[in-house]
């Protein structure tokens, strides 16, 4: 398959609309279009599954009461502004869970992890680890340095790949 530039300037410039569609060219577009279509998906998925994590005391509560029916309850008496969104908002504040939740990735990140867990063989570059680094920085809230020592890089590597598995 050829480079997402490859198909962009074409569709861009009408080819497939005027293109026989039994042609090999017009298949692997068609192919790259559904992939693009895949990958969008996943992403949206993986970021409302991170968004679902609780940030802290005050999701708990929230969802607790939303389960058991007590904010419909409260909300009859009191109003739909009772102060609840307040207090969750200052209750997440307090320090409920020993790890810290990650942040959702990008999707410019989203995409490139994609393409490189799909042609990583075993060794990354330092090219490649220099632009995994940031990402996983960003994700896990980290400040970790370029390093050349490779159980690190393997580290942040596998990290970030079980970050994706997990949250599809």
């Amino acid at each position: 398959m050829k480079h997402d530039n490859y198909y962009i300037k074409l569709e861009r410039q009408g080819y497939y609309e005027s293109v026989d569609k039994r042609s090999k060219d017009y298949r692997e577009y068609k192919e790259w279009k559904k992939s693009k279509v895949t990958i969008k998906k996943d992403f949206e998925a993986l970021k409302k599954n991170v968004d679902a994590i609780p940030k802290g005391l005050g999701d708990v509560v929230a969802k607790v009461t939303k389960t058991t029916g007590i904010d419909a309850v409260v909300k009859f008496i009191a109003g739909e502004d009772c102060g609840c969104d307040e207090r969750r908002d200052k209750w997440n504040k307090i320090p409920m869970f020993k790890r810290q939740t990650p942040n959702c990735i990008k999707e410019e990140d989203y995409n490139y992890l994609i393409k490189f867990f799909s042609t990583l063989k075993g060794r990354v570059s330092a090219t490649d680890y220099a632009k995994v680094l940031p990402i996983y920085n960003y994700v896990f809230k980290t400040n970790n340095k370029m390093t050349s020592c490779s159980p690190c890089a393997a580290k942040v590597i596998g990290k970030l790949k079980k970050y994706l598995e997990t949250y599809k």
